[in-house]
């Protein structure tokens, strides 16, 4: 009988590990997601180092909005950047201030100093079904302006929901 109670106890806790090792390859595949911020094209919202988490899920039911920080693939590498003007819209910048549709638009995440360096855009109009992304840090960073061009839904893998490394920075990302 003691036996039989051990097999019991060690078929408990295999099901158990088998348990979570299917919810953890569940989470990673389908759901969150970490990557490491490389470089400081989203400075001072994210710095080069950081690992943040970003969720997979959240756009099977949402469309990706403005000001979002979104994961975006490429063949190359993967890109962290802000969502800027969505599908349909126009994007101008005239005197370092940034328009929608022709409405001037607050950059609340970026010093002024920063959005200084975005340089001057459009008008554009942004194609059905893509994205206007930018950095955060304008001077250094790579994006819809020049190189990345515009952003089409399917390559937008999720969206940045907090800072998981360094401890001390923990915090949710916007």
């Amino acid at each position: 009988m003691g036996k039989s109670k051990k097999k019991n106890e060690w078929m408990g806790w295999a099901k158990t590990i088998l348990i979570a090792v299917l919810i953890a390859f569940f989470l990673r595949s389908f759901v969150l997601v970490t990557s490491v911020v490389e470089g400081e094209s989203m400075e001072p919202t994210l710095e080069n180092g950081e690992i943040v988490l970003f969720n997979k899920f959240t756009y099977l039911f949402n469309e990706p909005e403005r000001g979002d920080i979104v994961i975006i693939n490429r063949p190359q590498k993967n890109y962290v950047k802000r969502i800027i003007a969505l599908p349909g819209e126009t994007i101008a910048v005239k005197n370092q201030t940034l328009y929608i549709d022709g409405e001037k638009y607050e950059q609340s995440f970026i010093t002024e100093t920063i959005q200084n360096y975005t340089g001057e855009i459009g008008p554009i109009q942004v194609p059905e079904s893509s994205y206007f992304v930018m950095g955060d840090n304008r001077k250094l960073s790579k994006d819809s302006r020049n190189g990345l061009g515009f952003i089409s839904e399917e390559n937008i893998a999720g969206k940045s929901e907090f800072i998981i490394f360094p401890l001390n920075e923990w915090s949710m990302t916007r």
